[in-house]
Order: structure tokens, then sequence, then C-alpha cells
């Protein structure tokens, strides 16, 4: 990543301003004089080529909290805007949406280990009023749930589950009223884009009044996102139903670089994060399309929390009564809000196709059809991986491999099966395999008897071989586990942070290896982080912070 040298003020752009500009609102700060930064994220900073020696100065503070404009040897930095979307709220349209109590700064230009260059948002949460904000909204934060955030994308970010990431955390000096008085606070959250399902449905509602609009934004996103769509559609496993196509025959079909290839990209991301939230017990709580980014990083850490006891109908959001979002709903959810991101694209698969509307739906649907195939290839491979169990190769001279035979499939099915039979928790189950691998006889005996799989199951998962290395490498111990989360959040709004930063280093080193088992380190880390919450009668609930 590139550098910054010292005392030099990051340098931004508008790409977003400048590209669509009715999609974004100007944006005037109201300064928080009695502000301080409380978290910064100095590695990210590094990253990013900011200097944290700066930001940590007054003039950085003002410049994450967007109040300076002025930047070095008299350059003026890009205004920051707030952005436009519509999106479906627990399945209603909401036509205009936006961002309430967030604001885009600008993008920064970031060198990767390649040579390659890409923009990254730097956006602010909790900053005040905008020209979205709705009723007698503040548009301020609370404390508690911005902390959430920067953990548990932390968190997340640390498993490799693509995640909008925290730079920092500052507190505004000012009390914020919500359930009961609160520390007011600002994230500064990093992202790839904050485009978003909902932003291409805003941009289709125009669509009569200002076409070019959502033409605009199609050309942006994919000019935003050309190395992660390449990739994407370069995938080719072998599917029981047929093999996606490739980003070569995306290119002989004419689709690469179209409203179709967006539209397939998306969806292969968006079924890989569904696994990937899966295989580790997250539920995310507010799936609502604006809440879907097109980068398939995860976005809006509001009520989400992971699971203590594995039950497909988990719920933790307050505001989820009817259970829409619950933990095992997602996968499905997502399909679902793919087809309303479908139909925000549908004038522009007619018009690059040359079809009529109907022909437009059908050739939206041959996509949307691939969905539940990618969805079931990442959780496969996924949970697999979590069991130890690796696919067969289809060429012993070459990397590619086949689906995990039907074998291995069953054993998948069947152990999903007995956790939801017993509420057991997933992550404990896992890493209580892998160490019984690593031990024989009683020792090996005293970590199966930790969990509720049936001695059938455990010897037909033994007779295929299953790596305990990968599933250590593979599985998180260290989780933001929800009484943890809560206890270091209380802490935190009473001015004491050092079970916040406690952890937030457990939960970013989440894996184990076989040489600390061995040796016993971290036993009171062991002992303190990586056990489910006390069983009580009350469910876990979270809030929006809203």
């Amino acid at each position: 990543m590139s550098t910054a040298s010292a005392q030099t003020p990051p340098q931004l752009t508008s790409l977003f301003a400048d590209a669509l500009p009715d999609l974004a609102a100007p944006w005037s700060p109201v300064p928080f004089s009695n502000a301080t930064l409380l978290i910064l994220n100095e590695n990210l900073a590094r990253d990013l080529g900011f200097d944290p020696q700066w930001l940590r100065s007054d003039d950085g503070l003002r410049f994450l909290l967007g109040e300076s404009t002025s930047g070095h040897s008299g350059s003026i930095w890009p205004h920051p805007v707030s952005q436009a979307y519509s999106g479906h709220q627990f399945g209603n349209f909401s036509p205009v949406l936006g961002d309430g109590r967030a604001v885009l700064l600008g993008e920064v230009t970031v060198e990767q280990s390649d040579g390659a260059t890409v923009a990254v948002d730097i956006h602010l949460k909790g900053t005040g009023r905008t020209q979205f904000s709705r009723g007698a909204s503040d548009g301020r934060a609370c404390l508690g749930p911005m902390l959430r955030e920067y953990l548990v994308s932390e968190a997340m970010h640390a498993m490799g589950i693509p995640t909008t990431r925290a730079l920092a955390v500052i507190l505004t000096g000012e009390t914020v009223l919500r359930r009961r008085p609160e520390p007011g606070a600002v994230l500064v959250r990093v992202a790839r884009s904050h485009l978003r399902i909902g932003s291409f449905q805003y941009a289709r509602m125009l669509w009569d009044s200002k076409p070019q609009v959502l033409t605009d934004l199609l050309d942006f996103a994919l000019s935003r996102h050309p190395l992660r769509f390449s990739s994407l559609s370069g995938c080719s496993p072998e599917y029981p139903h047929g093999q996606p196509s490739t980003r070569d025959e995306d290119r002989s079909l004419g689709m690469e670089g179209t409203a179709l290839h967006l539209l397939d990209t998306v969806a292969r991301a968006q079924a890989k994060l569904m696994a990937q939230w899966l295989c580790v017990g997250f539920v995310h709580g507010v799936m609502n399309t604006d809440n879907v980014t097109i980068s398939g990083e995860t976005i809006d850490y509001g009520p989400c929390a992971f699971l203590d006891a594995f039950d497909s109908s988990t719920c933790f959001s307050s505001i989820d009564a009817q259970g829409r979002y619950a933990f095992g709903r997602q996968p499905h959810v997502m399909l679902w809000n793919l087809q309303r991101f479908a139909e925000a694209l549908l004038p522009l698969i007619g018009q690059q196709t040359g079809v009529t509307a109907a022909g437009a739906v059908d050739k939206a649907n041959s996509i949307l059809l691939r969905y539940p195939e990618y969805f079931s290839h990442a959780w496969q491979s996924g949970i697999g991986t979590a069991l130890g169990l690796a696919p067969i190769p289809t060429n012993r001279s070459s990397d590619t491999t086949a689906p995990l035979s039907a074998s291995q499939v069953s054993v998948i099915d069947e152990f999903i099966a007995q956790l939801e039979n017993s509420h057991a928790d997933l992550l404990h189950v896992l890493n209580a395999l892998a160490r019984s691998l690593l031990e024989t006889g009683e020792k090996r005996k005293a970590h199966l008897s930790h969990t509720p799989l049936s001695t059938r199951w455990i010897e037909r998962w033994i007779s295929h071989n299953p790596d305990p290395e990968l599933m250590l490498r593979t599985n998180p111990v260290y989780i933001p586990r929800n009484h943890l989360v809560e206890e270091a959040l209380s802490a935190a709004e009473s001015g004491e942070m050092e079970a916040f930063h406690k952890l937030l280093k457990a939960v970013t080193e989440p894996c184990e290896t076989p040489g600390q088992i061995r040796s016993g380190v971290d036993k009171e880390k062991e002992s303190k982080y990586r056990e489910t919450a006390p069983k009580t009668d009350a469910p876990y609930i979270t809030y929006c912070g809203t």
C-alpha cells in the first residue's frame, strides 16, 4: 500500500459526486466543538496512505469530521455529500431514503500490492441531519452502536469476510437521547464503495424523466469494481445443473460490461457472502435492499449478532417482529433482494439486448435462476472446509476442484441437522472436532463428548480423513460473542475502554493453531473469550441505535 509523509493531509477525490449529481446532496457540517478521537485504526490508516500522526492532530480530527475543506498548500478538498437511494425495508418500498445521518467525504486512491490502484470511500455516520433526514431525526449516533460496528466489522475482516471497515470512532461531546441519554459519537467508515441495490432502485425511479442517471450509475459501478467483477465472472465451478458462464463466454455473448453482467456478478458475490455469514453463525438483522452493497461487502452493523445456539429461526433484531431476517432465512431473503435489483435494471437490460420488456424479464430471470447454484456451491465449499473436508481434485496437475462428493454433502447435511436439533454452538462444536483429531484414545473421546454428534456421524466424518489444520485455520474461536460485546459497550459508555480493547484484540486474532493448542497458550484468553453466554430465559435483543 502507499504511505503518507508526516503531517500531509489526505487528498480526496469526488468521483461519486461528480459522476452522479442526481444521487448526491451537498452537505455542510455542524461543528462539534468538544469532539475527541476515541479510537483510530492505525493499520487501516496506513493501508489507505494516511498518516496516523496527522489524523490524531486537531487538523486531522476536523478532517475526519468533515469540518475542514482546506487541504495542503491551500488546495480545496472535495465537498462532502449525502447519497440518495431507495429501499425495501422489511418488504415495504420506501422511494426516498438516502443518508439521513451519514455523509460521503470522498474517495482516496490506494495503491495495491499488485501495483493496481483502487478508489476507496471515506464515509461518516452520526454527523447530523442531512437532506434525507426524516421527521424529527437529529442525524446523530450513539457511542454504543458505533463501537459495535467498529468491533464487529474488524472481526469480520479478520475472519476473511468481505466488509466495510472502521477507521475511527470520535466522541462528539454531546449527549444523544434514545432509549436513555447516551454519549454521542461519529464512526468513520471505509468501503470499496457505498453503492447499494437501493441506489439502483432510486435511479430506476428517475428513468422516465432522467434515463441517463441509471445508465451513468451502471457505468460508474463498473468503473469502481472492475477487478472484483472480472474475478467473479472468471469463476467456473462444475455445478450440477450446468456451468455458469465464464468471463470469456460473457464476452462472446456480448454480456461483459452490461447490466446482465452486473446482475450476475452481484448474485455471485452475495451468494458467497451469505455462505460466509452462515459458516460463522452471523445474523445481520436488517437485510433491506438499502443495506445490500453491489461490492459484496457486509454493511450496516445495527441489530446484528452471532449465534450462541444453532437455530435457523434465531432473530436478534428488536424491530424484526416477524423474523423476516432470521439466521436461516438470509440466503432466501438475498434472492428476494436480487430480484428487486433485477427489476431496477430491466430498462437497461432491454435497451442493451434489444428485446421487449417481457424479453428483458426473461433475461434477468435466467441470471437469477443461477443464484441457488451459486449459493449451494459456496455453502458446501465453506462448511465443507470448516469440517476439514477437502474437495476432490479434477486434475492432479491443476488447482481446479470439483464439488464435494455426494457422500461428503450427506455428512454436511446430517451435521447441520444434528446441530439444529441440539441447538449446540456451531463454532464450539467445530473446534472440538478439530481438537479431537489432534488426540487419540481417551483425550479424543473427551473432546467429542463436548459435541451433540452421534457416534455414527463421527465415524462417517472421520472416514473422509478430515484435516484438523484446515479446520483450525478456517474456523474462528474468538468472535464478538454477544455477552462480551454488551459488557464492553456498557463499560465504554461509562468511560472505561479496557474491556473493549481486550475484546477487539481477541476477535482480530480469531483462529488457533495446533502449536497454540499443544502448548496451552492463552489459557485466560480461552476461558473468557471463547465461551458462549450463560443460558437465560430472556432472548438476546439488539437495537438499531438510530
